[in-house]
């Protein structure tokens, strides 16, 4: 036995309990359900949002009028960038209308390009699609299954901690009692004191 290990009645360090050997398996498991849960919920969400936008958006055709630009900054290394032009287009149907629209870059005039447009004919993004949805949602469900482990792995750490304080604080109390019967210290003591007299 040693004095820098913590100790039951028969001698041997005390190790983690039951609880202490499944918290980890089942912190995991919290952490991968939870994560689960938030993806599947981001996903409905999306889907839901994206199916209201697509009743309101719309495919149409336009003619560009002008040359168009070189790609825009945020764009220009991606992997669809894309340039302004000047076009005309037609929606609601036989209602003419004009404006700025997305291209490839260097588009030249009379080009038909195929643009989105809301219910009143104004230039939009197109609705999001599978790709990008799921992509929004299994990275929320990674960021907070993380945030789950990285919280409970933090708890557990504490407790263990205090736990372990405690046992070695009791460990020394029992120490102080026994040590000087185990060493034999008491008895030599008390013979000093016999020999004394």
């Amino acid at each position: 036995m040693t004095r820098h290990e913590p100790w039951d009645g028969d001698g041997a360090p005390r190790g983690p309990g039951p609880f202490g050997r499944a918290a980890p398996v089942l912190l995991l498991t919290l952490a991968l359900l939870c994560g689960a849960f938030v993806t599947g919920a981001l996903w409905k969400a999306g889907a839901d949002a994206d199916r209201e936008r697509a009743a309101h958006r719309h495919r149409v055709t336009a003619t560009t009028t002008g040359p168009a630009g070189e790609p825009a900054a945020s764009t220009r290394y991606g992997t669809e960038p894309y340039a302004l032009a000047p076009a005309t287009w037609e929606h609601p149907e036989r209602v003419r209308r004009s404006g700025t629209v997305h291209v490839p870059p260097r588009t030249p005039p009379g080009r038909t390009v195929t643009v989105w447009v809301d219910d009143a004919g104004t230039p939009v993004r197109a609705p999001g699609d599978a790709a990008s949805r799921s992509l929004t949602a299994v990275s929320g469900g990674i960021a907070v299954a993380g945030a789950v482990g990285a919280a409970g792995a933090g708890a557990l750490l504490l407790v263990r901690r205090t736990a372990e304080g405690r046992r070695y604080a009791a460990w020394e109390r029992e120490w102080e009692r026994v040590e000087p019967v185990w060493s034999g210290r008491l008895r030599r003591d008390g013979d000093a004191g016999t020999d004394d007299d």
